[in-house]
């Protein structure tokens, strides 16, 4: 199997991209032209481009398996950002892959998405933007997975808590660290499951252990 990943050198991204290397898929790393990504990871393939050109963006995702969709908008004072981003950037993927003859797609997208009162929307509607980004991903021609993980925490000390996996609009709090979001996504790439479900994680100790495939048989 070979993979694209874009946003590859985010902070969620860049953890998928370790994780598949650890489980030998092949990768394909695409980053904006502005974007760097980390030593470690240079000798992995990587297009650097523009995802409004359509050239650029159907040739980086030309002979992959699967795309793992890990953009978003950062904090800026550029409010538009969440809509350029996660509503039409995300469009703007998808439409290549429909060009390319590319099915499989697993987007990272956020708990609470698609909520109206929420203190995130303070930065330019995130999460209404995402719930359209996520709209457009639940279309016939594909085989989606959407992630919608908690709060994203950084550090690694929590990668050995329990995920607690639901179906959408379940959970409405909680945290996760991005390393376990990372194997999440790779987890649903090999399970047929998974396919065409939002799925909504966070995590904790105090979580009952279940296995990814398991979970997939009950939400």
């Amino acid at each position: 199997m070979k993979i694209a990943i874009t946003g590859a050198s985010g902070k969620t991204g860049y953890r998928i991209v370790e994780e598949a290397k650890k489980k030998g898929i092949k990768v394909r790393q695409i980053i904006r032209k502005s974007s760097s990504i980390n030593e470690d990871l240079q000798n992995i393939e990587t297009y650097k481009i523009s995802f409004t050109e359509k050239d650029s963006l159907d040739e980086s995702l030309r002979d992959v398996d699967a795309l793992i969709i890990a953009t978003g908008a950062r904090a800026s004072f550029d409010l538009t950002g969440p809509a350029k981003v996660d509503a039409f950037g995300v469009y703007s993927q998808l439409e290549s892959c429909k060009r390319v003859g590319l099915k499989r797609v697993i987007l990272v997208s956020s708990l609470c998405t698609g909520k109206l009162l929420h203190p995130l929307n303070l930065f330019g509607l995130i999460l209404i933007w995402k719930k359209l980004g996520e709209n457009y991903l639940k279309d016939n021609y594909f085989d989606w997975t959407i992630i919608r993980p908690g709060g994203l925490k950084e550090d690694e000390e929590f990668v050995n808590q329990n995920i607690l996996y639901s179906g959408k609009d379940i959970q409405n709090e909680g945290s996760i660290p991005r390393r376990l979001v990372a194997k999440t996504c790779l987890e649903a790439l090999n399970c047929k499951s998974s396919i065409n479900k939002t799925i909504e994680i966070t995590s904790s100790e105090q979580n009952k252990k279940i296995s990814f495939n398991k979970a997939m048989q009950i939400i």
